[in-house]
């Protein structure tokens, strides 16, 4: 009897972990889960949308509060970086927009990043070297979500990061 009830508490818990991740969607033309919530997120600019270049969005949210914010990224990165594999181009993150801790009822970790399909090339000159602010403010971001900075020494940086030639 005790492992029953054992099991059927690991099977709520299992099932109440379970994520919100609705379709991608073209950003123009859909809305942010964060606009009609009642805790706002923070938006992070990573890159400038290169022109021609389509913006997607897609949404990950965690089921719980115990869910990492790292762990729902890693979701969301996977499914964008999906959806353009299957088109033969490279996912871009552009703009990011995270929740803000406590993690309560009504603002579970949540992830909304705005991203764009872009040839390889133009993907890796992005990254590798063309623009290094980039890998910086992403790396700060982690940073932070991961609490190893303050959103103070995270709002310092990235002004540094932003206004540096």
């Amino acid at each position: 009897m005790k492992y029953r009830l054992l099991g059927f508490f690991a099977a709520i818990l299992l099932t109440a972990a379970c994520a919100d991740s609705p379709a991608i969607q073209p950003a123009g033309s859909s809305t942010s889960k964060f606009d009609s919530s009642a805790y706002h997120g923070e938006t992070v600019t990573v890159s400038a949308t290169p022109p021609g270049v389509e913006e997607y969005r897609v949404f990950q949210e965690g089921g719980s509060g115990f869910v990492s914010i790292q762990s729902v990224r890693t979701d969301a990165e996977q499914r964008a970086m999906g959806f353009c594999d299957r088109v033969g181009k490279t996912m871009m993150s552009l703009r990011e927009t995270t929740a803000k801790p406590p993690y309560i009822l009504g603002n579970f970790p949540r992830v909304e990043i705005i991203f764009g399909c872009v040839d390889k090339a133009l993907a890796a000159s992005a990254t590798a070297g063309d623009d290094p602010k980039y890998a910086r403010l992403v790396n700060l971001k982690r940073l932070l979500d991961a609490k190893i900075i303050t959103q103070a020494e995270f709002d310092t940086e990235k002004a540094k990061i932003l206004n540096a030639p």
